[in-house]
């Protein structure tokens, strides 16, 4: 169930970072209250992760997740570009993560 609220979290992250932009700093009410509810909902999930993963296992799967599907939503949705050096950093995000979870003991419970 840990990995679900991770999983959970990380949605909602990636939700509110979208909507962050949607909000054009604030100036729009409805994507602001989505904004706010949605890192509300994350950080609630993540709390609930965290009773049984390791702070810095669980923040680099988090932050480095968020990474990911946020650009990804950025090219899909707001048609933003990614240029090589991006698309390598974030190879290589995905490749801490990786390593994290297979092959450090820090995350084993």
């Amino acid at each position: 169930m840990k990995y679900v609220f991770l999983a959970a979290a990380i949605v909602f992250e990636v939700i509110g970072s979208t909507l962050l932009k949607v909000s054009d700093g604030f100036s729009k009410i409805f994507p602001t209250m989505g904004t706010l509810l949605a890192y509300l909902i994350s950080f609630y999930l993540f709390s609930l992760a965290l009773r049984a993963i390791p702070l810095g296992m669980a923040y680099a799967v988090w932050a480095g997740m968020g990474i990911i599907l946020t650009a990804l939503v950025s090219v899909i949705l707001f048609k933003e570009n990614l240029d090589f050096p991006a698309v390598l950093g974030i190879l290589m995000i995905v490749g801490g993560v990786v390593l994290l979870n297979f092959f450090s003991k820090t995350g084993k419970i």
